[in-house]
């Protein structure tokens, strides 16, 4: 085991996830505290173009694995693909953004190569050898801190926005080595037909800066309409409480909260939603936080940074005018 620190590049269709940059940002600061350097791995089809992109981030070597079979995420391929660049590596840590691929994906390979894991962490740093991490716990009522053994491999995930990606190094190059598997029947014993897009050109909640986010106070699907076109205004995504999912106003893709997705964007616009606790869980991780709702006493007002006491069938479009004139006029 070397000191390097690899980071598995999440691509999608030849679009590398805006996390999986921040990853190589937070790499490079780990590696430099131990003497190592930052490598990366990409996994999919026709994937070698992008070795430059993540090279221009500051990795030195990328390992690519480029297989038709790759095209689309299935489980058990993606981890003999990854284990087989762990095993050409050999790096100190492996470093995963938390999505939901990203969930599965970190769990196998480090069930596979029996390393140490935590999954969806906040904060990623050294002590001495020692890696330490932190996470929040029992829906984010606790922050945990944890100490992994700096006698095995360490999988690590990392919450989306947590750490800021660092700009593009025009004309860097890095060492490209081509990592050969051979896919047994069981990895492809599962076979993905087709993939049906539910996000109408809207950016996924986990990946993107600005979430603006709606509950059951829209009563009906058609009312969402204000939410979206306030999130296409801020080039944002649309989130949705999970009280809105099950009335059927928005597919539960969107739901942000515990038992949706987990979201920690720049800006969080909660249009609507009261705050319960397992909507709170989700996105309370987020930088700015503007709530806005007629009920006074609403919990969500409380973790705010900005309330707004008012009707949102109002200060929405409102608020979409204003965001438009001034990029207009910018």
């Amino acid at each position: 085991m070397n000191n390097n620190v690899l980071v598995f590049i999440e691509q999608r269709e030849g679009r590398i996830l805006p996390a999986s940059f921040q990853l190589v940002a937070l790499a490079r600061d780990l590696a430099a505290k131990i003497g190592g350097h930052v490598e990366a791995c990409l996994v999919g089809e026709s994937v070698g173009g992008l070795a430059d992109e993540v090279a221009g981030r500051g990795a030195k070597k990328v390992y690519t694995v480029d297989d038709p079979e790759l095209r689309l995420y299935r489980a058990m391929p993606y981890t003999t693909a990854l284990c087989a660049v762990i095993d050409a590596a050999d790096p100190k840590m492996l470093l995963v953004p938390t999505t939901f691929m990203g969930r599965d994906l970190a769990s196998r390979v480090a069930a596979r190569k029996r390393a140490a894991l935590v999954i969806d962490c906040t904060e990623v740093d050294l002590d001495g050898e020692d890696v330490v991490v932190k996470t929040t716990l029992y829906a984010g009522k606790l922050s945990g801190t944890f100490r992994l053994s700096k006698d095995r491999l360490q999988v690590v995930t990392v919450r989306s926005n947590v750490y800021g990606a660092t700009d593009p190094e025009t004309g860097a190059s890095a060492e490209v080595v081509a990592v050969a598997v051979s896919l047994t029947d069981g990895d492809k014993r599962l076979v993905v037909k087709e993939v049906v897009s539910t996000t109408s050109g809207i950016k996924d909640v986990t990946e993107a800066d600005v979430v603006v986010s709606g509950g059951r106070s829209l009563k009906s699907e058609e009312n969402f309409k204000i939410i979206y076109e306030l999130a296409e205004a801020l080039d944002g995504a649309v989130g949705a409480s999970r009280a809105a999912c099950d009335a059927g106003y928005q597919p539960h893709t969107r739901q942000v909260g515990l038992t949706g997705k987990v979201v920690t964007p720049i800006l969080y616009i909660a249009c609507g939603i009261d705050g319960a606790i397992q909507h709170i869980a989700g996105m309370r991780g987020s930088k700015v936080i503007v709530a806005i709702n007629t009920k006074k006493e609403a919990p969500i007002f409380k973790l705010a940074t900005y309330g707004c006491v008012a009707d949102l069938f109002k200060l929405v479009p409102l608020l979409t005018a204003e965001v438009k004139a001034l990029k207009s006029a910018g």
